[in-house]
């Protein structure tokens, strides 16, 4: 599975989802669901947002995690 990592991002940064909802004109609903890996499938255009926005690399952003690791 892959993980997003922009709250980690955002908290390093002391920024908050809302200003990254604004900044990408993304609903809060749609970013949650990008967050916690419930969304079943990401543009690559919000990818690409996030990466811009963040100022962060796509190995920055994502990881990828085993099913039983995602709790952690």
């Amino acid at each position: 599975m892959i993980q997003l990592n922009v709250e980690k991002i955002l908290k390093k940064q002391s920024k908050s989802k809302e200003w990254l909802c604004d900044k990408m004109d993304i609903s809060h609903y749609n970013l949650n669901k990008a967050i916690k890996g419930t969304a079943k499938s990401i543009s690559y255009k919000y990818l690409q947002g996030f990466c811009q926005s963040l100022n962060c690399s796509f190995n920055e952003l994502m990881t990828i995690v085993e099913e039983e690791d995602k709790e952690s």
